[in-house]
């Protein structure tokens, strides 16, 4: 019953942090269609990388004289570059927190938009050699790859490990700059386990096996997008963020198994 609260507990909060970023009045004005044209730059959490890649693709095909370009990165990363000055039109982030530094910052000023969520698995070598079953077993392990604690993906680990009650000794722990590189201490065998988003262990196909986590243990990352206010191309920056929530957007996401943002 504890368990069950605590799930409940976590899912009310996802939903109201996704409230604070979805717009009530998202897609009810139905504006007269704009001739697309130019480049932006999307700096997006690394998690993103093989969906984002492939609606890039589909987007330059529906509106030619158009060119999308991508950073992923860590989200806590990507915001220092933002603040820093580097070019970007638009930010997808894995977390809340990271978007409301731009937010705070200025540097965004439309409302983001939840567009996506994702789930924690455990990844190991393809055979699950050590019977990894759940977070309880990765106390056994003799090395563990999380994110690094200033990601996303680093703090839902961590989360999930607290609200199971589960200490890894911090020897035992590798960390990795994002998701992407944590996942890969697995893949080249210098981790016997990993805990990383379910989409980028759908997309590592048979190099891991994915142990899932039930969902009253399992942490639920919301993904807000917004267009940079230094974008040099607005018209084009905010069609893109209206393409990650139309449903030619949505269905892409989902193939590559994220789930759908909530309060859609």
């Amino acid at each position: 019953m504890k368990r069950f609260m605590r799930w409940a507990a976590t899912m009310a909060i996802v939903a109201a942090v996704a409230a604070v970023f979805v717009p009530g009045t998202a897609g009810a004005a139905k504006n007269k269609p704009t001739k697309l044209s130019g480049t932006i730059t999307v700096s997006a959490a690394a998690s993103l990388t093989e969906a984002f890649t492939k609606m890039g693709a589909d987007f330059q095909k529906a509106n030619p004289g158009t060119t999308v370009s991508f950073n992923f990165g860590p989200s806590s990363g990507l915001v220092t570059q933002i603040q820093g000055g580097a070019p970007a039109d638009v930010f997808a982030s894995a977390d809340g927190a990271n978007m409301i530094k731009l937010v705070n910052g200025g540097q965004v000023t439309a409302e983001p938009t939840v567009f996506a969520m994702n789930e924690l698995v455990i990844v190991t070598k393809p055979g699950n050699p050590l019977k990894i079953r759940s977070l309880a077993d990765l106390a056994k392990v003799n090395v563990l790859s999380l994110c690094a604690d200033t990601v996303p993906c680093g703090k839902y680990a961590q989360q999930a490990l607290t609200t199971a009650g589960v200490t890894i000794p911090a020897e035992k722990i590798t960390k990795g700059a994002d998701v992407k590189s944590t996942l890969a201490a697995v893949t080249t065998g210098d981790a016997d386990a990993a805990i990383v988003y379910a989409t980028d262990a759908k997309a590592a196909g048979t190099t891991v096996q994915a142990v899932k986590i039930p969902a009253w243990l399992n942490v639920y990352a919301i993904y807000p997008i917004a267009p940079i206010a230094a974008s040099q191309n607005a018209t084009l920056a905010d069609a893109w963020v209206k393409y990650t929530v139309s449903p030619a957007g949505q269905k892409t996401l989902q193939s590559y198994g994220f789930l759908a943002p909530p309060l859609q």
